[in-house]
């Protein structure tokens, strides 16, 4: 039986009616760990999001689990050593919503050059006309398939894009191909009008923009987070939003998420917060739906 413990796209759950195993589509799931423990006893396969945490306890109440489908790219809520020990499969989707996010950045880069949903509020034209996008230097941390799709939108904005990559990843070729620069992070952070995180989650990025990175920033820089929220240290985030030293910040990731509604950043007028969605495009969705259930379907048609 293939359980599916969150939601998945209709594309994913069409498939998975004519993939000839028995399913169980219980996408609210993730809400009871008892129940979820339930219904691993009988699972062969198991899909999820990122809400939960597939490590070794939880795969103690998966005896016959042969493979787990992580609907998404990062893989830091699977303990991937655990799956191993098991001989347990896993499938997940690496770029498959990296054109939406890529959207996403862009979408976020003429939000805080506009402001429109502040100009829309306001009376005083020339105080609301905001600047151009051309000319202005963007900086990326962070150069997988994500930032290649960012760089290439960018510079047909005539942005100059700089990148920095903590794992130096093989997009170094494409990469130059898109025009950006390789470059130090200082030389990054001293140089971007912008900052966009595009690292993954591990223990070398956790916490990497912390208080000693946002000094290090470009006075009057903007800060974009689609990665994820523990790549970033908010409570020094804010006091760089609150004294001017940064001038404005969209994280669609946070730690933790969502942000609990007393937080500090939630009072910033320069600071946007939206609920992990960078990556949740219709199209985004059924193309990680599609890749996870046909790789759950290989997996399961091989043993």
């Amino acid at each position: 039986m293939i359980l599916v413990a969150e939601e998945l796209d209709p594309r994913g759950l069409e498939l998975l009616e004519g993939g000839g195993y028995p399913f169980c589509y219980e996408p609210n799931l993730w809400r009871d760990p008892e129940a979820l423990r339930q219904a691993l006893a009988g699972a062969t396969a198991l899909i999820v999001r990122n809400r939960i945490r597939v490590d070794g306890a939880l795969l103690e109440a998966a005896p016959r689990l042969r493979v787990v489908g992580r609907l998404g790219t990062g893989l830091d809520n699977v303990d991937q050593e655990a799956l191993g020990a098991r001989g347990v499969a896993l499938v997940h989707a690496p770029g498959a919503n990296a054109p939406g996010v890529a959207e996403y950045v862009l979408a976020a880069l003429f939000h805080l050059a506009r402001g429109l949903p502040r100009a829309a509020q306001g009376e005083d034209r020339l105080a609301l006309g905001g600047f151009e996008l051309a000319g202005k230097t963007l900086g990326l941390v962070g150069l997988g398939e994500v930032g290649l799709r960012v760089a290439h939108r960018a510079k047909t904005l005539g942005m100059r894009v700089v990148g920095y990559d903590p794992l130096r990843r093989p997009w170094e070729a494409a990469l130059e191909v898109a025009g950006v620069e390789f470059l130090a992070l200082e030389e990054v952070l001293a140089e971007a009008q912008f900052l966009s995180l595009h690292a993954p989650l591990t223990p070398e990025t956790r916490g990497l923009v912390g208080r000693e990175v946002l000094a290090r920033m470009r006075p009057g820089a903007y800060l974009i987070n689609t990665a994820r929220g523990e790549l970033v240290d908010h409570h020094a985030l804010y006091e760089a939003l609150r004294s001017g030293h940064l001038a404005g910040a969209v994280l669609d990731v946070t730690d933790p998420e969502p942000l609990p509604p007393d937080h500090p950043l939630r009072e910033l007028e320069n600071c946007l917060l939206t609920p992990h969605i960078a990556g949740l495009t219709r199209e985004s969705q059924a193309r990680v739906g599609e890749r996870v259930v046909r790789g759950i379907l290989e997996v399961l048609r091989a043993a």
